[in-house]
């Protein structure tokens, strides 16, 4: 993050994301992107209009200030030279109240247009939304409008308009004014017309509407009281956005309660307008400002700034940095911190500066009673009200979206409206102690900010060297055509029930599967992964209730034991072993290889995220850079704005659901039941390395036994993928498919459930593994490494979904969530298979070694791993919490234990303990 980035963030970030904010609303009530630029357009001129008013206000003082002492300066510049003229100017300068710097009074109209153009520019320049889409004779708004064509010369016209009409309004404009005015004015005409010309069109027809604009409020200037004229005006449109909202039928509330809200939002400067007059009725004496009325607002937007920008961003990526820190490129989250802090410095501290410094005496009060006014209720707001919205993913998306009932809105409104007005109370009684509390608060704020900063990058510190390590190599999975080859792959939370359904949809799986023996009837120790890939590992040695009778060790010594176990054996037993992704190695959200370093042997790779492209990233890291920032205003916002500003994880963000080369990467939201638009960045992390397993198999010749043991969470990224592939889309449309395969899920009279959307995505991530894998085992097929591999298939665990009537419990538990995938391929075979024998995922250490490796007994233990006697009789599963930071000590935390007997689909066999 370098000076410019940060300069960046400071003065053009909060514009871009407020045109993004502005042009996303829009677009959602009006559904064409040419109107959403139009009224893009319209709000913002209406919400800077008092910025250029008073801009415009400066220059005719500034000019006024000129034309008033030019004919003495003109006398003292002929009467003297040199030194002695610049003394005598700058004593009359000092007499008449001038400084050298007023002359910049006449550039501010400019200097505030160049930084909103920048934002415009960069914002429409790149809108993918507009690729394609025409509006009116413009057949693209994403690209230059060629309306004359002429032979093979196109001419471009919405510049050339643009420009005739910034001509017209700086001749009203200027009229009356200095030569230099003029040719500095017509000179920026000119390079505006040089700079769009060949810019996509949508940007210009949006400068073009703001040249209108200008035009419009040029001619109003000539008018008598033309603020009051623009505010009518805008009230009139407000009345327009209320009596729609009032009268039109929408599909939900909130949409109704927006546009009405937007109505009563234009009527502000109305309202304004009558108490300004009102007030210079009443009181003709000057408002002045003193230097603590400055501090009072600055210590308020500092304070603003420090809370939304530092110490709430920095307050998410504290409580698991590793979930920010991208497995294929390096960087620390401290800049993801450090980059809201910039939007919100820029946000709170520069623009509300800005438009502090050009308000008259008047306003500058009102928003130092606004900005104190403002720091306690987003305070309240953000201590008291959305604090259990449940968990929050690295993608800044909650699990179930925020959703508040009419009371819990109108309790929020009632508590921030009595606070406020204690707040006014307090500030009309002593501002100086408004003043203290929040510079006391801003500093207060800082020192929580800086010691997350200071956590985070404790914690990433070690994730450093172990990417940089494991992105040195790519991951090669070596096969022998001449030696056995073991393969062990666990999908996480992968639904071993869904394999009857997924072949029936898929029939050429079966022989893509060919050799697989399918156990209906699997159990695993627990439903998360902390108590499931133990006993999967390690054996029954590992199951929870022989852990927790280890007391005297920690959890995660037995957790990294149980994940050695079968590549130290088959590395002592000359196999060349392959470890890709162990889950929770030493507790650590990225995999901790280290565990191996005893036996260097032992080859470990690290693959999720791997295989993601740059371009990917690339959007993630705007994603970041941009909800942060945006994640903090909705924390801190009245709970009747939070679920607009939350809009379903997209925080308002107009790219999210373009198809094009926009930020859709990230999460997917779902529209409808079988619709969705974006793309879970977490599903392609994981989803690309199965994509990818026959690019990284390496086939050797040697006469060598290998050994791979990898995990990945295909299964557990949980996303809608179009149909009939099964693929990832950054749009996603399965209405016509599901409505013409709706039977798919209904085999010998047992239908699962296809419902929820839950259910709908879990069923479609284990689909896409399965097919996935079945183009690999093609090629295993085809390279002649198929027949001599045993390849299982086990997942830790399965998931509440409630999918299958007939397997919920007498005290209501879902067997789905104990029911985990198991697929077993043994040497030679070619037939598919399915088996009700009673299995646990614990038996994979004894299938893993059955016939290969005499007498096979844990390195560790010395147990007999082909011993699985343990698995008749009672069985008990824990229900553990599985947060590894939490959950960590020398046994597990439980939550509850169950038992069961040797059959799962027996409900008399399920008891709770």
């Amino acid at each position: 993050m370098n000076i410019l980035t940060i300069l960046h963030s400071l003065i053009i970030g909060p514009l871009k994301l407020f045109f993004d904010v502005i042009f996303s609303v829009a677009n959602r009530f009006l559904h064409h992107p040419g109107l959403s630029i139009i009224f893009l357009s319209l709000a913002m001129n209406f919400l800077v209009l008092p910025l250029y008013m008073r801009a415009d206000a400066l220059q005719e003082e500034e000019k006024e200030m000129e034309a008033k002492m030019k004919p003495r300066v003109n006398q003292i510049k002929a009467a003297f030279k040199g030194d002695e003229r610049f003394m005598i100017l700058q004593t009359y300068y000092r007499q008449v109240g001038y400084k050298q710097t007023d002359a910049l009074k006449g550039s501010v109209s400019l200097l505030l247009e160049i930084p909103f153009f920048i934002a415009a520019y960069q914002f429409l320049s790149n809108l993918s939304i507009l690729q394609g889409v025409s509006f009116g004779p413009i057949l693209d708004l994403g690209q230059p409008d060629a309306l004359i064509t002429i032979g093979s010369l196109t001419i471009n016209i919405l510049p050339i308009l643009m420009t005739v009409i910034n001509f017209v309004s700086a001749a009203i404009y200027t009229k009356g004014s200095p030569l230099k005015n003029k040719i500095q004015i017509y000179g920026i005409a000119v390079i505006f017309l040089v700079l769009l010309y060949q810019s996509p069109s949508g940007l210009v027809f949006y400068w073009t509407l703001n040249n209108v604009f200008s035009l419009v409020k040029n001619i109003f200037y000539k008018l008598k009281h033309p603020g009051r004229v623009l505010a009518v005006l805008a009230s009139i449109c407000g009345l327009a956005l209320l009596v729609f909202g009032i009268i039109k039928a929408f599909p939900t509330p909130k949409k109704k309660v927006f546009l009405i809200l937007l109505g009563l939002a234009f009527q502000i400067p109305l309202v304004l307008q009558f108490i300004n007059r009102h007030k210079e009725k009443k009181d003709e004496k000057a408002v002045t400002i003193t230097r603590q009325d400055k501090w009072i607002f600055f210590a308020g937007c500092i304070y603003l700034a420090i809370f939304v920008g530092l110490t709430i961003s920095s307050g998410v990526i504290s409580a698991s940095p590793a979930e920010f820190v991208n497995l294929s490129a390096f960087k620390n989250p401290i800049w993801y911190a450090a980059n809201s802090t910039a939007m919100a410095v820029g946000t709170f501290v520069v623009w509300f500066g800005i438009f502090y410094a050009l308000a008259g005496n008047r306003l500058k009060k009102i928003m130092q009673a606004a900005i104190w006014i403002l720091v306690v209720t987003c305070t309240v707001n953000y201590l008291f009200f959305g604090t259990k919205l449940g968990s929050l993913r690295n993608t800044l998306m909650f699990d179930v979206r925020p959703d508040y009932t009419f009371k819990q809105q109108m309790v929020n409104l009632v508590v921030i409206c009595a606070v406020g007005a204690v707040a006014y109370l307090l500030y009309r009684w002593k501002s100086n102690i408004a003043q203290t509390v929040m510079f006391i608060g801003a500093a207060a704020m800082l020192i929580m900010g800086v010691y997350n900063i200071i956590r985070i990058d404790k914690e990433v510190a070690p994730l450093r060297s172990r990417i940089e390590v494991s992105n040195q190599d790519i991951a090669q999975i070596p096969l022998s055509r001449d030696g056995k080859n073991v393969i062990v792959m666990m999908l996480d939370r992968a639904i071993g029930q869904y394999i009857p359904y997924i072949m029936n949809e898929k029939p050429e799986l079966k022989e893509k599967f060919s050799g697989f023996t399918y156990y209906a009837n699997t159990m695993s120790y627990g439903g998360a992964t902390n108590v499931g890939a133990p006993p999967l590992f390690g054996g029954y040695e590992y199951t929870p209730k022989n852990m927790n009778a280890r007391s005297d060790e920690p959890l995660v010594e037995k957790h990294n034991e149980a994940l050695r176990v079968m590549p130290v054996l088959f590395d002592e037993n000359g196999y060349e072993v392959t470890v890709c992704d162990p889950p929770y190695a030493n507790y650590d959200w990225v995999p901790d290889l280290t565990i191996y370093d005893d036996h260097p042997d032992i080859h470990t790779y690290i693959t999720g995220g791997k295989f993601i492209s740059i371009s990917s990233l690339e959007q993630m890291e705007q994603l970041y850079r941009r909800n942060f920032f945006c994640y903090g205003i909705f924390k801190v916002a009245p709970v009747i704005f939070q679920e607009a500003l939350y809009n379903y994880g997209t925080y308002n963000n107009s790219e999210f659901f373009s198809t094009g080369k926009g930020g859709s990467i990230g999460e997917q939201i779902m529209t409808s039941k079988y619709t969705a638009g974006g793309l879970s960045s977490l599903f392609l992390e994981s989803y690309s390395v199965l994509e990818n397993l026959t690019n990284i198999t390496v086939i050797t010749e040697k006469a060598e036994n290998t050994f791979l043991m990898i995990s990945n969470d295909t299964t557990h990224s949980q996303t809608l993928l179009q149909t009939p592939d099964y693929v990832p889309e950054s749009s996603v449309d399965n209405t016509e498919y599901e409505e013409e395969h709706a039977d798919r899920f209904m085999i010998d009279g047992r239908t699962f459930l296809y419902e929820t959307d839950d259910q709908i995505m879990h069923y479609h991530v284990n689909m896409a593994a399965m097919l996935q894998l079945g183009n690999w085992f093609d090629y295993l097929k085809a390279n002649g490494v198929y027949d001599n591999t045993r390849i299982i298939l086990v997942s830790d665990h399965g998931f509440e979904l409630r999918q299958f009537p007939d397997l919920i419990t007498d005290f209501g538990e879902d067997v789905l969530h104990f029911a985990p995938l198991l697929l077993v391929k043994n040497f030679g075979n070619r037939e598919f298979t399915i088996s009700y024998d009673f299995m646990t995922n614990g038996d994979v250490p004894a299938l893993a070694t059955e016939g290969i490796i005499m007498n096979p007994v844990n390195p560790f233990t010395g147990k007999d791993l082909q011993d699985t006697s343990a698995k008749n009789g009672k069985q008990i599963i824990a229900i553990s919490d599985w947060h590894t930071d939490i959950n960590n000590g020398n046994t597990f935390i439980d939550k509850g234990w169950i038992s069961v007997h040797d059959n799962i689909y027996d409900m008399n066999n399920w008891c709770k303990e």
